[in-house]
C-alpha cells in the first residue's frame, strides 16, 4: 500500500519539529535529571495547537485528523520523549469527551485543555488491576442525585497536575464488564488526592500519580455517555490509544537514531569517523530500516482509525507492537554506536533507550497486541 502524506501534514511536521528543536532540546537533559513537569512548554505549546490537536475547532482546538496527530506526537518524542509525553498526553480522555460528554462538559473543559490552561487524564488502571480493565474495582454507588466514588487509580499519568479526570468505575459490581460507567470528575473536588510516582526508569518529565477517591461526591449528571455503557465506549479508543503510543515509539527511535548518526560522523577512531566502518554502517542502515518500516505501519494505523475501517483495531496493534519492540531495539543499537560514551547521561542515547521501553508497557503490553492480533487472525 503506498503511503503518501499531504501538504498539509508535511507543513505540520515542519512546524512542530521546529517548535521541538527550538523550545525542548535546550531542556530535555535537564528536565529528565529534575524530574520537574514542564508546565511552561505545556501552555507554549498549545499557543501552536499541539496540544491535544483533536479536539475540534469549535471548542478552541485545532481539528486535526489522526495522521496528524500522530505526526505531532512523533516530532515531539523526537525531540524528547519525557517532555513529548507531558506535552502530548495533556489532553488524556479528551477524546471520551468529545464522542460522549454532554454539552456543557465539552464547553466547560475542551478549551481550556486546547489552550493550555488545564490539563486532563484517564484514570483506568488500578492496583490490582492493569491489563484486566474489566476487573476493576473503584465504586461508585447512587445516593440521590449523587454518585459516591471509593477507590484507588495507579499508574495515571497526569494525576498529580490534572484538573479533570475521567474515571472509569463500577456502578454495578456484578456485572462485570457491563458494569462500568465513567465520570467527569474535577480533581479539587473533595475526597480527591493525588501522590506522584517518582523514581521512574524514564519519561520522567511526564507526571505519574495515584489517586485516591474517599466519598467523593459528583453529581449525576458528571456521568460521560450511559450508565453502565462505559467499558464499550473506552473500547472505542484504544485502537486511537495504540495509534498514538506507536507514534511515540517511532519519535523514540528516530531520536535515537539521529543521535547515533551525528555521533558516528564525529567520533573517529584509527584515524577516521566511526561511520566509515562497516560495523557501525550496517547498524545504522538496519537502524534506518525499523523505524521507517515503523512509521510507515504507524501512518497506515493512524488513517484507519480516523476513517472507521475493519482492520483499525487490527492495524492499530500491529503498529504499537512493531513499532515499540523495534525503537528498544534501535535505542539499544545507539548505545552500542556510542561506545561507553553511551553509557552515561552526557549524551542522550541512554534517554532514549530508557525513554522508548514504556512503550512496550502501557496501553495494552506487547502480549496483550498479540493476542489481539491473532484473534483477528484466527
Amino acid at each position: 500500500m503506498a503511503f503518501q502524506l499531504s501538504g498539509e501534514h508535511e507543513a505540520i511536521r515542519s512546524a512542530v519539529r521546529e517548535f521541538a528543536e527550538e523550545e525542548i532540546v535546550p531542556v530535555a537533559r535537564e528536565h529528565d535529571e529534575s524530574g520537574d513537569y514542564p508546565e511552561e512548554l505545556r501552555r507554549e505549546a498549545a499557543k501552536y495547537d499541539f496540544v491535544a490537536p483533536n479536539i475540534p475547532e469549535a471548542y478552541g482546538g485545532a481539528g486535526m485528523d489522526a495522521l496528524a496527530g500522530s505526526i505531532v506526537t512523533e516530532e515531539l518524542w523526537r525531540a524528547d520523549p519525557g517532555i513529548g509525553s507531558a506535552v502530548g498526553s495533556a489532553g488524556f480522555g479528551s477524546d471520551m469527551l468529545i464522542e460522549y460528554g454532554d454539552e456543557w462538559m465539552k464547553e466547560e473543559w475542551l478549551p481550556e485543555i486546547a489552550a493550555g490552561e488545564a490539563v486532563s487524564a484517564s484514570a483506568i488502571s488500578e492496583p490490582a488491576h492493569g491489563s484486566n480493565v474489566a476487573g476493576i474495582e473503584t465504586r461508585a454507588e447512587q445516593d440521590g442525585d449523587d454518585y459516591v466514588i471509593n477507590g484507588n487509580k495507579t499508574w495515571i499519568t497526569n494525576g498529580s497536575v490534572a484538573d479533570v479526570a475521567i474515571v472509569m468505575t463500577k456502578t454495578d459490581p456484578g456485572a462485570g464488564h457491563q458494569g462500568i460507567t465513567a465520570f467527569l470528575v474535577p480533581t479539587d473536588t473533595d475526597g480527591f488526592s493525588a501522590e506522584k510516582i517518582d523514581n521512574k526508569l524514564g519519561i520522567r518529565a511526564s507526571d505519574l500519580a495515584e489517586l485516591r477517591f474517599d466519598d467523593v461526591r459528583v453529581p449525576e449528571e458528571n456521568v460521560v455517555g450511559e450508565v453502565n455503557e462505559g467499558f464499550y465506549q473506552l473500547m472505542e479508543f484504544f485502537a486511537s490509544g495504540r495509534t498514538s503510543v506507536a507514534a511515540q515509539a517511532v519519535g523514540a527511535a528516530q531520536g535515537a537514531l539521529d543521535a547515533a548518526r551525528e555521533y558516528a560522523t564525529e567520533r573517529e577512531q584509527f584515524d577516521q569517523p566511526i561511520a566509515e566502518f562497516q560495523a557501525i554502517r550496517h547498524k545504522l542502515a538496519e537502524m534506518a530500516t525499523d523505524v521507517d518500516a515503523a512509521r510507515s505501519l504507524a501512518y497506515r494505523a493512524a488513517s484507519a482509525v480516523e476513517s472507521d475501517a475493519d482492520d483499525a483495531v487490527r492495524l492499530a496493534s500491529m503498529a504499537k507492537l512493531f513499532a515499540s519492540e523495534h525503537a528498544v531495539d534501535v535505542a539499544d543499537e545507539a548505545i552500542q554506536v556510542f561506545g561507553g560514551a553511551g553509557y552515561v547521561t552526557d549524551h542522550p542515547a541512554e534517554r532514549y533507550y530508557r525513554d522508548a521501553r514504556i512503550t512496550k508497557i502501557y496501553e495494552g503490553t506487547s502480549e496483550i497486541q498479540k493476542n489481539i492480533i491473532a484473534d483477528r487472525l484466527l
